[in-house]
């Protein structure tokens, strides 16, 4: 098969991403700067991986500075990353910010700013502060949403003249999803209707903080980052094809839609009235909601779904669920990560592309994450010790590729983030699967080191492109 040369468009953003609470560590947090996500691992710490949480994660809150300078080293163009509402905001009532936990970011964001990194910043990614999950039940709760708004104001009053790209959450839809719905994670709780009050809660906050972003006239954009799970029919008979409807309808689009259309899904709304389980809202709101879509969106892509028609009754004493219209197909012969656990399917990035062209009136978007997550990767080394990841190298490229070819389409696409820069804490994982450009050792002090992956971004980046081999038809 022949090799190409994939041309990165002028403009085109090579960047890569990460949180803060997945980095930065409790360094600096003071009593009361907890967030869920501390709640979580403090309850359950023997469910994460080697007991190893954001208790310390990769120290980056000391190490920024080494950080950035290695976002250099490896050609990223943007780097985006999140504030932590708990260690920014000093009054959750007021938004009055903490001038320590302030102070930070302002070194963060300058830091990159004087690099040449351009910084995105995430206003929640998973870690809606403590006090707030404590006091008020987190989502559930309408005032959580003003006091979100207060806070996204002062953030964009503090640094809306030096960053230009802003998000509102990153993959709203996961916290309820994992904890409430599905009852996966602590507080492993199970109500299909809270669930569901949580995500129309994120989607009036998003609104509103659209809204207040545009009243400033900073001149920059502010979208949301939506980790999409492309669904694919086992078949293409009826019922095959109404699963993988519906699986959209509730994964995909109950944020999607209202970020770029406006508004919500009538068909979710309905289901949702009819199976008893519709959330709160106000009319009005609903109208806030139409006037404050995104100028642009993320879009987190790393597998497929593939699923089918349900093959067996559904439990008439179990609360409603989405799963009661769908349920998993395992295609065989599929490609596998199988450190993950996860398909993997580069064309996703072109049928997700082509999708954003044709149905979402081709608005702008980016790729905000892809990734692989690699377990044991400290057998792969060569001689001088650095990790040689070629099989990340080998799936960004496919991946990169689909997508480029997607925007030579016409798709309005405008960047790759890879998740992540330097390896990072995930949920639960901890360390367990690396995915960053960078390695964190944790034998050696959290020292750093960039891997064989680092140095292909950079030249990358710095050729503009790279060669790949021409793309064949995959199965769907």
């Amino acid at each position: 098969m022949a090799d190409t040369f994939y041309a990165l468009p002028d403009g085109f953003l090579l960047g890569a991403a990460s949180s803060s609470w997945q980095t930065e560590g409790w360094a600096g947090k003071k009593e009361g700067h907890d967030t869920y996500i501390d709640i979580w691992y403090r309850a359950t710490p023997e469910l994460w991986h080697d007991c190893y949480g954001p208790k310390n994660a990769t120290d980056f809150y000391h190490r920024y500075e080494e950080d950035i300078r290695l976002m250099g080293q490896c050609g990223l163009d943007a780097y985006r990353t999140s504030i932590d509402w708990s260690r920014f905001i000093g009054d959750y009532e007021t938004g009055q910010v903490d001038p320590e936990g302030a102070a930070f970011y302002d070194r963060v964001i300058d830091g990159m700013i004087a690099r040449g990194v351009t910084p995105m910043i995430c206003l929640e990614h998973f870690d809606v502060p403590g006090e707030l999950f404590r006091t008020y039940g987190g989502w559930g709760n309408r005032h959580v949403v003003d006091l979100y708004v207060k806070y996204a104001r002062t953030v964009f009053e503090r640094y809306g003249d030096r960053v230009k790209q802003f998000f509102t959450f990153n993959e709203p839809i996961v916290v309820q999803t994992r904890t409430i719905l599905d009852g996966l994670r602590y507080p492993f709780h199970q109500d299909t209707r809270l669930a569901m009050q949580w995500s129309y809660h994120k989607i009036l906050a998003t609104a509103l903080a659209v809204r207040e972003y545009r009243k400033l006239a900073l001149g920059g954009k502010v979208g949301v980052v939506i980790n999409i799970e492309y669904a694919y029919p086992r078949s293409d008979a009826p019922h095959d094809q109404k699963a993988a409807h519906m699986y959209d309808l509730f994964y995909n689009r109950m944020f999607l839609d209202p970020a770029v259309k406006g508004e919500i899904p009538a068909e979710l709304m309905e289901i949702l009235r009819s199976e008893d389980c519709m959330f709160e809202y106000r009319e009005e709101e609903l109208e806030l909601i139409k006037d404050g879509v995104c100028d642009n969106v993320g879009l987190n892509l790393y597998f497929p779904m593939r699923v089918k028609a349900r093959e067996s009754a559904w439990n008439p004493e179990l609360p409603f669920h989405p799963c009661r219209y769908f349920e998993p197909f395992d295609l065989p012969g599929k490609r596998m990560n199988p450190h993950r656990g996860w398909e993997i399917y580069p064309k996703i990035m072109y049928d997700m592309a082509m999708r954003m062209k044709t149905e979402y009136g081709n608005v702008e978007w980016l790729v905000s994450e892809n990734g692989m997550g690699v377990e044991g990767e400290g057998s792969f080394r060569d001689a001088s010790g650095m990790i040689c990841d070629d099989y990340r190298i080998e799936y960004i490229a496919e991946h990169l590729a689909w997508l480029l070819k997607a925007v030579d389409e016409g798709s309005n696409c405008k960047g790759y983030m890879l998740w992540a820069f330097t390896d990072c804490v995930s949920p639960l994982n901890a360390f367990k699967n690396r995915y960053g450009l960078v390695e964190i050792d944790l034998e050696d002090h959290l020292a750093r080191h960039i891997k064989k992956s680092g140095l292909w971004f950079r030249t990358t980046r710095e050729n503009n492109g790279f060669v790949f081999r021409d793309l064949k038809t995959e199965y769907r």
